[in-house]
């Protein structure tokens, strides 16, 4: 179990899943190879070996690589090559997930490996696309307490697209998943407010990507209805770049509020985001100071009203002061008078 597959030890073994084709006898092109066993088929199920576990095959034996791959290789030999790798072990406690980017037609390789303490052939291998088991085109590898499994295919249309998953049961499963995807479009996060009468620019992007078309929406609730681009006056869509679009608005109205959807067509798949345009009168601005206004106004006549109140309850008590007033003023005169007649008499009487 010290070495990899080629090189001579029976311990270093490769299987196919089943239903691989045998190929002719070639030298080994890869670390991941097929072993073929004279006289025995490969793969075959009646042979009381569990399907999906690297054996040591019986001797003599002789490699060949795996026919799948070169004629796959051979095929699409012309579009570019994509390698991805998940590591696991017996350890982990979630499945490892990986996002992959794709938008034009790629010959794909996921290679999962996984480290276990225990005996790496009693590990049963799989792999899935979404829920569905796939029989074809993997590989299997020991070594030392490693193991390694590749799935090679090819994908050029959507439906070859989603999650890609590896399965290593031993006393817990571990799952590897690469889950394949167009590029996302950015749009601005945040709501465009702008006011009636303006233009505004709309615009959607997409990191280091190129689609083959762009196409925008206009959304009322949930239906999304396409813009006219004939009209010439209201809309305007264009791009500087081939990864992002522009939509111009002119002659806004508050009917033009509401949420623009941008569509990108790749050759694997579509993808949208989308942008939220407000549309404000004039008169919005102005609420808040309305509304302060109205406020001071409301304040100011409380205030007055206060006064005068206070004012009115005040009224009474001034005229019963005066009174009071006036009366101590004629009770001092006639204090006066009459003492100034006595004094009189006074004078009157001694003379």
């Amino acid at each position: 179990m010290g070495g990899r597959a080629g090189s001579g030890p029976a311990s270093d073994a490769l299987r196919v899943s089943p239903g691989s084709r045998q190929g002719s006898r070639a030298p080994p092109t890869s670390p991941f190879l097929a072993c073929r066993v004279p006289g025995a088929g490969l793969g075959r199920r009646d042979s009381g070996h569990p399907p999906g576990r690297p054996r040591e095959p019986p001797h003599p034996f002789t490699f060949t690589s795996l026919p799948v791959q070169e004629e796959m290789l051979a095929k699409y030999s012309n579009i570019s090559l994509e390698s991805h790798n998940i590591s696991l072990t017996e350890h982990s406690d979630v499945p490892v997930e990986k996002n992959i980017i794709l938008q034009r037609p790629s010959n794909i390789e996921l290679t999962c490996q996984f480290t276990t303490s225990g005996d790496v052939y009693s590990v049963n291998v799989t792999w899935k696309k979404g829920d569905e088991l796939l029989e074809n085109n993997y590989l299997i590898n020991a070594t030392g307490s490693i193991l390694y499994t590749r799935y090679t295919f090819t994908i050029i249309n959507s439906e070859q697209m989603g999650s890609y998953s590896c399965f290593f049961q031993e006393e817990k499963e571990q799952r590897g998943t690469f889950t394949f995807k167009v590029p996302e479009l950015h749009g601005k996060n945040k709501p465009l407010i702008t006011y009636v009468g303006d233009s505004t620019v709309l615009i959607c992007k997409c990191e280091e990507c190129f689609p083959l078309n762009w196409t925008w929406y206009s959304s009322n609730e949930s239906v999304q209805v396409p813009l006219d681009v004939q009209m010439k006056d209201k809309y305007v869509i264009s791009g500087k770049h081939a990864n992002e679009t522009r939509l111009k608005i002119m002659h806004l109205s508050e009917e033009d509020q509401g949420s623009y959807w941008c569509h990108a067509i790749f050759q694997l798949g579509e993808s949208e985001d989308h942008v939220e345009l407000v549309v404000l009168s004039y008169l919005v601005p102005l609420k808040p100071f309305l509304a302060i206004a109205a406020e001071v106004v409301l304040l100011v006549t409380i205030i007055l009203l206060c006064e005068m109140y206070f004012q009115k309850k005040q009224r009474p008590e001034d005229g019963k002061e005066f009174e009071q007033i006036e009366q101590l003023k004629s009770d001092d005169s006639n204090g006066i008078e009459n003492n100034a007649s006595r004094h009189r008499k006074n004078e009157s009487g001694s003379q």
